[in-house]
C-alpha cells in the first residue's frame, strides 16, 4: 500500500555514474571553502602554504585550485597575501559544517566509534543526497 517500489539499480546506471562524477568534482571545492573557513577562524587567516600542509599536496595544487575558486566566486587572494571566502564561500562552507555535522551524529547514533565516524563522515557528506541527509538528521535526532 505504502511501500514504494524498489527500482533496479541497473536501470539507472548512468545516472548514478553521472552524480557521482559530479559530487567528485565539487568534493575538492568543498574542501577547499572549509578549510580556509577553518584556517580563518582558527589563526586568523588562511594561506596557501598552511592549505598544502593541511591537505597534504604541493603549494602550486593549491595554487591551480584556489586560481579555480576564485574565479568560480568562492575566495579572493592576492598574491603572498591570504585567502578569504566571499559570500559564496562562506555560505557554502556553512552548508558543507552542517552536512558534516549531520552525517557524524547519524554515524555515532548507529553505534559508530567517534573517530571513525569523523573520518567516514568527511567523505560521505559529498555524496548523499538531500533526501538521504534529511532521514539520517531525523535518525539521529531520535536516538538522542
Amino acid at each position: 500500500m505504502g511501500d514504494k517500489a524498489v527500482v533496479n539499480p541497473r536501470h539507472n546506471k548512468a545516472e548514478v555514474f553521472a552524480r557521482l562524477r559530479d559530487a567528485h568534482a565539487r568534493e575538492v571545492t568543498e574542501d577547499y571553502v572549509e578549510m580556509i573557513g577553518d584556517l580563518i577562524a582558527e589563526e586568523g587567516e588562511a594561506r596557501s602554504v598552511a592549505l598544502a600542509e593541511r591537505f597534504g599536496v604541493t603549494p602550486a595544487t593549491v595554487n591551480n585550485t584556489i586560481k579555480r575558486l576564485e574565479r568560480d566566486g568562492f575566495v579572493t587572494s592576492r598574491p603572498y597575501r591570504a585567502i578569504f571566502l566571499t559570500e559564496k564561500g562562506e555560505a557554502l562552507a556553512k552548508k558543507c559544517r552542517e552536512r558534516h555535522q549531520i552525517v557524524y551524529n547519524f554515524l555515532v547514533s548507529i553505534g559508530v566509534d567517534p573517530e571513525i565516524a569523523e573520518f567516514d563522515a568527511e567523505g560521505i557528506e559529498h555524496h548523499v543526497s538531500e533526501e538521504t541527509l534529511a532521514v539520517f538528521e531525523r535518525v539521529a535526532k531520535s536516538s538522542v
